[in-house]
């Protein structure tokens, strides 16, 4: 699945677009890796997501298409979360 789709699906980022424009930043890395949009992403993958002045790493547990809001937190488990110093 694409990065910037499995973000949408997964609701860590609201609109496929935003997560495109972020990806395309260089903010999200996929396994230590600078990650685009379009990279392939798979189940066990880690994400680190700059958001602001939050580093979120989170660990992919689940591929759909399509999910509930009630169970997008389902598809990753956050990792550690922690504050950047500017």
């Amino acid at each position: 699945m694409r990065l910037d789709k499995f973000l949408k699906v997964s609701r860590l980022i609201k609109r496929r677009t935003l997560a495109k424009e972020i990806a395309d930043q260089g903010r999200i890395a996929i396994n230590g890796t600078p990650g685009k949009a379009s990279s392939t992403v798979k189940i066990g993958d880690e994400l680190l997501i700059r958001f602001g002045q939050k580093l979120v790493t989170v660990k992919i547990e689940d591929l759909k298409d399509a999910t509930r809001k009630e169970e997008a937190t389902n598809l990753y488990s956050v990792v550690k979360e922690e504050k950047v110093a500017e």
